[in-house]
C-alpha cells in the first residue's frame, strides 16, 4: 500500500515565496485528499453516499488541485474524477483479483529492484506519488518496507552493476519524479558507474497531473544524464491535457527525453473508440506518441474498471480502422512469469 510521501526526501519549500502558486512542493502538500471535498468542490455532494470511508482509508485519496481544474464540475461521470474517487465498487471482493496482480513479489531479486524480463531491471524507486489512482496494479504494494532509496539506493545499484546483462534501467515506483532532484542525481550518479546500462526508462504520472515538477532543476538533470533516456508518461483521457501539461511536455522534449504515453483501458473512462482516439490525436499534440494500452492489471479493488477482452480486441480494432497507425497503441496484459507484455492484438 502506498504510504505517505516521504517528504525527508525532498528540499523544503519556500517559506513564503511569492509564486508559490507554482512550486510543485506547495502543490503537493496542497492536494486534496478528503473525498467529501473534491466532491464538494466538483458540485457533486449527492455522490457522497457512494464513497467508501473503507477503501479511502486503506488506500488514501490523493489528487492535486491542478488536475481537479481539469474535470467537469458537475459532472458524475467526468472520467478525470472516476479514476481518484474512492467507491463503494471498491469493497467488493472478486475471485481472481489479487494484492499481487503482476507477480511484483516473485521478481524481487534486490531491495526494491524487480527484475521479470531479459535486460532490463526495474527500480521501485519510492512508494509515493502525486496522484492515487483507484486502479493502481501496486495499491498493496509494501513501499514501507521495499523501496530501492533504502541505503542510499547501495544494494539496489549493487545489484545492477553485478549482471552485465542489464542494459536498460527503468524508475519507477510510487512515481520517481516524486522524489527531490538532489535525490533522483544522487540515483543516477552512482549508476553513471556502471558500464554496461545503456538506456534510462523513466515511469512518471506527474508531468501530466502535477506539471509544474518539470522544472528548471529537474531539467537540467535529464540534459546531464549519460544516456538515451525515454520518459514514459501515463495519461487515460485527452481531457488530462492542457496548457500546462503541453509545456511540461514541451520542456522534456527540449531536455533531449523520447516521450511515450501507456495508457489503462478503464470501463467507463475511455473504453470507447472516439475517447481512445482523442487520447492519442491530443498526446501527440503535445510531442507523446502513443505505447501501451494496458489491459486491466486485476488487483484487488479494482475490478469494477475491467473491460473484458472481447470488447477491448473490438475496440482496438475500431481504433486502427479510426486513426493512423502511429497512434494506435499496442494492446497488452501483463501476467505474472512472462517474459514480456503479452500482445492481445
Amino acid at each position: 500500500m502506498i504510504t505517505a510521501p516521504p517528504l525527508s526526501l525532498q528540499p523544503p519549500a519556500p517559506a513564503t515565496p511569492a509564486d508559490s502558486r507554482h512550486d510543485w512542493r506547495h502543490q503537493w502538500r496542497d492536494a486534496i485528499r478528503d473525498p467529501r471535498e473534491l466532491l464538494s468542490l466538483l458540485g457533486l455532494e449527492a455522490l457522497a453516499s457512494r464513497i467508501s470511508d473503507e477503501a479511502a482509508a486503506q488506500f488514501p485519496m490523493r489528487v492535486p488541485r491542478a488536475f481537479v481544474a481539469r474535470m467537469r464540475r458537475g459532472d458524475p461521470l467526468d472520467p478525470l474524477l472516476r479514476q481518484v474517487l474512492p467507491m463503494d465498487d471498491e469493497d467488493r471482493l472478486v475471485a481472481g483479483f489479487a494484492l499481487d496482480a503482476v507477480g511484483d513479489v516473485a521478481a524481487r531479486t534486490a531491495h526494491g529492484v524487480l527484475q521479470k524480463y531479459r535486460g532490463r531491471a526495474l527500480l521501485v524507486a519510492t512508494g509515493s506519488c502525486a496522484i492515487h489512482c483507484r486502479y493502481c496494479f501496486r495499491r498493496h504494494f509494501d513501499y514501507a518496507g521495499d523501496t530501492a532509496a533504502a541505503g542510499d539506493w547501495r544494494e539496489a545499484v549493487a545489484r545492477i552493476a553485478g549482471d552485465p546483462s542489464i542494459e536498460e534501467v527503468l524508475l519507477s515506483g510510487g512515481d520517481p519524479l516524486s522524489l527531490a532532484t538532489p535525490k533522483l542525481t544522487e540515483l543516477t550518479d552512482a549508476l553513471a558507474a556502471v558500464p554496461h546500462i545503456q538506456r534510462l526508462r523513466i515511469h512518471t504520472r506527474l508531468p501530466i497531473v502535477l506539471p509544474d515538477r518539470v522544472d528548471d532543476a529537474l531539467v537540467a538533470w535529464l540534459r546531464a544524464l549519460p544516456w538515451p533516456v525515454v520518459v514514459v508518461v501515463h495519461a487515460n483521457h485527452a481531457n488530462e491535457f492542457d496548457a500546462s501539461v503541453d509545456a511540461a511536455m514541451a520542456r522534456l522534449r527540449g531536455a533531449g527525453a523520447m516521450l511515450l504515453n501507456q495508457a489503462v483501458l478503464l470501463r467507463g473512462v475511455n473504453d470507447d473508440v472516439e475517447a481512445l482516439a482523442d487520447l492519442g490525436m491530443r498526446g501527440l499534440a503535445a510531442g507523446v506518441l502513443p505505447y501501451y494500452l494496458h489491459q486491466l492489471d486485476r488487483v484487488q479493488g479494482a475490478a469494477h474498471f475491467e473491460v473484458d477482452d472481447a470488447t477491448a480486441l473490438d475496440l482496438h480494432g475500431a481504433l486502427r480502422a479510426r486513426t493512423s497507425g502511429y497512434l494506435v497503441p499496442r494492446l497488452v496484459r501483463e501476467l505474472p512469469g512472462d517474459t514480456g507484455k503479452r500482445p492481445l492484438a
